[in-house]
């Protein structure tokens, strides 16, 4: 296969973890005969000083013309004035609203050989394999908004929830077909019982899932209840589908029941065209540069990739095997090592990810 993937390494760690994956699909190119192709963009803070747009527009034409496309991180203290006329994350959700990317897609797995790393008792955590499936682009980050400052001096500001019948039904047929391919079981997070835009997304959802999958085991959870049971009943729930901004949420407290957002990747991905693929940690600017970031995350981001975009699922699954055998190993980086033991840099757990996956 001949495939054009694009780099969009962002900011802080993002070109360190981003370089390490890149490694990684080369050799998987190499042992499977294929042809990746690879360009590299701007977007985020970089972005922003060099051409002042952190998603410019031959970044989003690049993106639009390739198969795939994978994310290092963006943002940092630099653009973080809450005043300044864009900011990184901009071009983060632009991205995604141009390229239709409508579906998140964040696996959330608890490996058994670092359970002992979770915040949370091995007996609740172990065995542990959520995929959240997340709405992108609608809801309250895409509603109308706005800012009134009164005369004396206090401020008014609003944000609008609204979603539509057709961007709840797509995302959750694509949360069920996931499911059949897993345990069949299908969760829905809302807050029906307050919000009208929650009550919508409800009735769509329940119609969705008698009309269509029947077969499935389907069953509503109010957002505050989820946010409970993620850390009391994690093992019981398969996939979860839910709203934009319950979905940010709900998946950063995901992330922490395996012990570290260092491992965890995600898919943005639409109907068609290319989909984006990103580790779900964010730029970590204090540990950049230091060659002490953690790249799994980002090597099965491209797994992920190679899965969904590329339908390549032997060779996705490869890499995911190969990061199974380093973490069996005992190897680690140094935000998943035990106190006082040796870890490895970032460009070290990428070569043994490379041993591994040639092995």
């Amino acid at each position: 296969m001949n495939a054009k993937i694009v780099l969009l390494p962002g900011d802080g760690i993002g070109p360190e973890v981003t370089a390490e994956a890149q490694r990684v699909l080369v050799a998987v190119a190499q042992k499977f005969g294929h042809e990746f192709a690879f360009e590299s963009c701007p977007i985020g803070g970089n972005a922003i000083d060099d051409f002042g747009d952190p998603l410019p527009d031959a970044t989003l034409k690049a993106c639009q013309a390739s198969d795939a496309v994978l994310l290092g991180a963006v943002g940092g203290p630099k653009w973080d004035d809450p005043n300044a006329k864009t900011r990184p994350e901009a071009g983060l959700l632009k991205i995604r609203k141009e390229m239709g990317l409508f579906a998140n897609l964040r696996p959330v797995k608890a490996y058994d050989v670092l359970v002992d790393a979770s915040p949370l008792k091995r007996n609740i955590v172990a065995g542990t394999d959520i995929l959240f499936v997340r709405e992108l682009t609608g809801g309250i980050y895409f509603g109308d908004s706005g800012l009134t400052k009164h005369d004396d001096g206090t401020e008014t500001a609003f944000s609008t929830e609204v979603y539509s019948t057709h961007e709840i039904e797509r995302v959750v047929r694509l949360a069920a077909e996931a499911a059949k391919g897993r345990s069949g079981h299908v969760t829905s997070v809302d807050k029906a019982n307050v919000l009208e835009a929650s009550r919508l997304w409800r009735r769509v959802a329940a119609r969705v899932m008698k009309e269509e999958y029947p077969d499935l085991k389907y069953e509503v959870v109010l957002v505050d209840a989820m946010a409970m049971h993620l850390i009391s009943k994690p093992t019981y729930y398969d996939v979860i589908v839910t709203n934009n901004i319950f979905g940010d949420i709900l998946t950063d407290e995901g992330s922490m029941l395996p012990g570290s957002m260092g491992l965890l990747p995600s898919a943005s991905i639409g109907s068609d065209g290319p989909g984006l693929y990103e580790p779900i940690h964010g730029s970590a600017p204090d540990i950049a540069g230091q060659g002490i970031a953690n790249p799994l995350a980002t090597i099965l981001a491209s797994a992920m990739m190679l899965r969904h975009s590329l339908k390549l699922e032997e060779e996705a699954a490869a890499i995911e095997a190969a990061v199974d055998q380093v973490l069996a190993a005992g190897l680690r980086t140094k935000d998943i090592a035990d106190k006082g033991a040796e870890w490895l840099s970032t460009t070290a757990m990428g070569d043994e990810v490379l041993k591994a996956l040639g092995s």
